[in-house]
């Protein structure tokens, strides 16, 4: 499921960097807390048990 948000806001942000100005900003914006929410949870969640 976090790689689709990935992946659509990757999209996202390749479509403003090239199209439009102003949302590009938002864009990069958005990305950047994916990301930080990507390491966040890579890093410090709790793993279940097998």
């Amino acid at each position: 499921m976090l790689k689709y948000i990935i992946l659509i806001l990757l999209a996202l942000w390749l479509l403003g960097f090239v199209v439009f100005k102003v949302a590009g900003a938002l864009i990069h914006v958005l990305l950047f807390v994916a990301i930080v929410i990507g390491l966040y949870q890579l890093f410090f969640a709790k793993r279940g048990k097998l």
